[in-house]
């Protein structure tokens, strides 16, 4: 029985694998075809990763076209030079790099600056760059440059106020400036930047603690070579010093687009010189701050749950998402197509801001991977990204000033941290207004704290 089964068996394997070979045959060439066709249809499109998700399909989400593509900023010269660095600290595209523990600033350097030569080198770029307009040229023929010494320095360790403290200085107040602001400078000084111990503002406080701390106080300025001022702008300038001990000033240009270059070198005098303070504010000499109740917010925040833990990430301000580079040439903000392509990144305006000293130190160091911005706000917010962290939006920051008819309010100004622009002679007139009110304003909140709408991100009407 055992012989015939074995017999049947070996006919039908001989009759039947023909057929399934022929099958197999058939299926082969229709996949080759099918394949060839499409790969016919599709020779002109560039090579690169597609994404799962990115077709029609309804069944998936919508994606970008492309992963990792390139070319897509192609003519923009800050992407290209960007893009150098970020290959290679890129952990997938240079899975051998093991120099990156060890960097330190002189390998950074060299690394945007051979970047930066091959990128202004290329044809492509050098005809971008004839196009752009003489501010930017200007800006790109230094952006590489961060090695501006000290012209100025304050007295104290970290700004002036440093006399009598018993504790760690609450904040630094960091104010951008220039030569010829004086005026801005002194009225600061006699109303909302006042350094050493500054009392703060409970909310129902019947006395004992004030919620208050130390402040220290440092105006930023760059070089300003008034030529029809002359010498005399400089030596001013060394007496105002010698006199508040407030001045930090740095021997580059002081311009609009010069405000990044004022940053980096602001956290790197940070770090070296201010290793106790617990916060930065980082703001405009046209500004109003609401210093006591600034200082009792900083209390309160220090107070939460984790706040340990978060401290590193805190920055708080007026935030914009999903800005656009504005490309109207007559504006201070303007960035030509042939410079920069895409999107700002979420970042809080440049007329104050509120960060942590561990956030200061960690800005500097994520700074040296990326290639200086002609807006110094934007900038920021792109060292942000890189650090996987967020602005927090703070209604009562109001860089662009109050909505209408809510300044004649009595309050007004109690329920606000900032507000932008005012003149010196209004900064003083406002500053003796608000200790006038204090006692009936006592108790109104800040903008936003009955609305639950303190840490929201908005889009602003108003862009770069």
């Amino acid at each position: 029985m055992a012989h015939v089964t074995c017999r049947w068996r070996a006919v039908l394997i001989c009759v039947c694998s023909p057929c399934i070979a022929v099958v197999l045959l058939l299926a082969t060439l229709v996949l080759c075809m099918t394949v060839t066709s499409r790969a016919g249809s599709q020779r002109s499109e560039p090579v690169h990763f597609v994404a799962p998700g990115t077709f029609s399909d309804e069944s998936f989400a919508p994606l970008p076209k492309t992963f990792w593509e390139l070319g897509q900023h192609g003519g923009a010269i800050w992407n290209r030079l960007q893009l150098t660095i970020d290959h290679h600290f890129n952990p997938i595209l240079r899975p051998d790099n093991i120099q990156r523990g060890s960097e330190n600033d002189s390998s950074f350097e060299a690394l945007r600056k051979q970047g930066f030569s091959e990128v202004i080198n290329l044809d492509s770029m050098r005809k971008s760059f004839d196009q752009l307009s003489h501010q930017t040229q200007e800006f790109l023929s230094h952006m590489h440059r961060r090695d501006y010494p000290a012209l100025i320095q304050p007295d104290g360790v970290c700004g002036a106020g440093a006399k009598d403290e018993r504790e760690a200085p609450l904040i630094l107040l960091a104010i951008k400036s220039t030569e010829l602001h004086f005026r801005h400078r002194q009225a600061i000084r006699r109303t909302w930047g006042r350094a050493g111990r500054v009392a703060g503002q409970w909310r129902n406080s019947k006395g004992g603690a004030d919620g208050g701390g130390y402040v220290r106080r440092v105006f930023l300025l760059g070089n300003g070579r008034n030529e029809s001022v002359g010498g005399s702008l400089s030596e001013l300038l060394r007496m105002e010093s010698d006199r508040y001990g407030d001045i930090l000033q740095w021997d580059f240009r002081d311009t609009f687009f010069n405000l990044t270059v004022k940053d980096v070198l602001f956290w790197s005098w940070f770090s070296r010189s201010c290793n106790r303070t617990l916060f930065v504010f980082k703001g405009d000499d046209d500004v109003f701050v609401n210093t006591p109740r600034m200082m009792t917010y900083l209390r309160d925040q220090l107070k939460k749950p984790q706040a340990h833990e978060t401290i590193g990430d805190f920055m708080i301000g007026d935030v914009i998402a999903g800005g656009l580079p504005n490309r109207v040439n007559q504006s201070k903000y303007f960035i030509p197509d042939g410079f920069y392509k895409g999107i700002y990144p979420t970042y809080a305006g440049g007329g104050g801001v509120v960060y942590s000293g561990l956030l200061t130190r960690r800005l500097l160091h994520v700074s040296k991977r990326v290639h200086l911005f002609p807006i110094d706000d934007v900038y920021v917010g792109m060292c942000m990204v890189r650090l996987n962290a967020q602005p927090v939006h703070h209604p009562a920051f109001l860089t662009f000033d109050f909505p209408d008819g809510e300044e004649e309010e009595l309050c007004a100004y109690h329920t606000i941290l900032l507000v932008h622009k005012r003149r010196p002679i209004q900064v003083v007139q406002l500053w003796a207004d608000m200790k006038i009110t204090r006692a009936q304003c006592w108790d109104v909140p800040l903008r936003g704290a009955l609305e639950g709408t303190q840490t929201q991100s908005v889009i602003h009407p108003k862009i770069h």
